[in-house]
């Protein structure tokens, strides 16, 4: 477990987290210092303006040298305790003249420095007031870790998204060639097995026999159409999906048992939609023997069809054991079973042909544990008619 969390990744990400933790520390240390200085700068300044106030002959060159340089590029308000505008440094003196920006600023100025007062000399019963605020500078260098963290944080994102999309796509390619693979691999022996049906036939007595292996490899052959399919852009054509899935109930009813109900419900008929014939027939069928698993020899399946602002919802409910809160977001996730036996790849494949060949969405619509679970599936309808 260690070992697992100590890799490289863990290691740029401790890297990443200190230079950011240093750089916040050092910008904070720099703007407490500025901060230091532009206060020391406005006592200063503040004084060379009693000293020129006192003087009221001539400026000495100390004075104006200071009111010069030291009120550079930080923004001051002077107002008699009365709130008088006096003067004004670094803002708009036009919007000053207005009493409410006036107050406003000078509360914003109070909120981040005390005032400085003192008493002005040629009127020792009146008081002279300055406020100040922070300069670009300051600013800058206060809000620049903010910057910084927008930027990795977006950087972050990135790198999340594109490592995802990058997990995606070799999992799809893993998936395709397993699929391709696969087709290859059954469709040797199914066609050995079709030469070894056509000389079975000449043997007088063995033909319901042979009626019966002729059954299991066309069904072989349709398995592997179906897994040479994946990964590939399968021709969609309209099709009656009322007829469709009933023709998949009636395969499956076949082969469950003598206490399982099936039940197909539909408010129209055709429903006439694009689909892969052959893809969605495995979509349906897995569907279905999912339910059968579920219920354990006993119980009923519904398959619920309708049309909805031209969509068409397909709901397959079933009166099973259901699914535990906990594992639903896992359903559609590869290797995901509550069977013994099985690689839980059923609803994943299925989850992909309806979502990435169909453009439809497949979602457990509610299961309770106990009581049953219902899948939905949403397709674009066509319009169209069925040849």
């Amino acid at each position: 477990m260690i070992q697992y969390w100590l890799n490289w990744k863990s290691l740029i990400a401790l890297i990443a987290l200190l230079i950011i933790s240093g750089t916040i520390f050092y910008s904070n240390y720099l703007a407490n210092k500025i901060k230091q200085e532009e206060q020391i700068k406005i006592e200063q300044w503040a004084e060379a303006v009693k000293s020129n106030a006192s003087n009221l002959i001539t400026d000495t060159n100390l004075s104006s040298r200071i009111l010069a340089e030291n009120s550079q590029d930080i923004p001051i308000i002077v107002v008699t305790e009365k709130g008088v505008l006096l003067d004004s440094r670094n803002l708009d003196s036009i919007q000053l003249k207005n009493p409410a920006y006036l107050h406003k600023k000078i509360n914003a100025f109070k909120a981040l420095h005390p005032p400085i007062e003192w008493k002005n000399p040629l009127d020792s019963t009146q008081k002279n007031i300055v406020y100040y605020g922070e300069s670009h500078l300051l600013n800058e260098v206060r809000y620049y870790p903010i910057v910084q963290l927008m930027i990795v944080g977006l950087f972050l994102v990135f790198l999340i998204v594109a490592q995802r999309t990058a997990f995606q796509n070799n999992q799809n390619q893993l998936w395709i060639g397993m699929a391709k693979e696969t087709a290859h691999q059954l469709g040797t022996p199914v066609s050995s097995l079709q030469g070894w049906i056509e000389m079975l036939k000449e043997i007088p007595g063995t033909d319901k026999i042979v009626n019966e292996i002729d059954k299991d490899a066309n069904r072989l052959l349709l398995i592997t159409d179906r897994f040479g399919k994946i990964g590939s852009i399968p021709a969609l054509e309209p099709t009656d999906l009322v007829l469709k899935i009933e023709q998949m109930v009636d395969y499956i009813k076949k082969r469950s048992g003598g206490q399982i109900q099936f039940e197909m419900i539909t408010s129209e008929a055709p429903v006439i939609t694009h689909i892969s014939p052959a893809l969605f027939d495995w979509t349906i069928e897995n569907l279905l023997k999912n339910a059968l698993d579920a219920m354990e020899g006993k119980g009923k399946i519904t398959i619920h069809l309708k049309t909805v602002h031209e969509q068409v919802l397909i709901d397959v409910s079933d009166t099973g054991k259901g699914i535990s809160r906990k594992n639903l977001p896992a359903v559609f996730k590869p290797g995901f079973t509550t069977k013994k036996r099985g690689w839980g790849l059923g609803l994943t494949l299925t989850k992909r042909i309806i979502e990435q060949y169909h453009q439809g969405k497949i979602f457990v619509l509610n299961s309770q544990p106990g009581k049953g679970t219902t899948f939905r599936i949403v397709l674009p309808k066509h319009t169209g008619t069925c040849i």
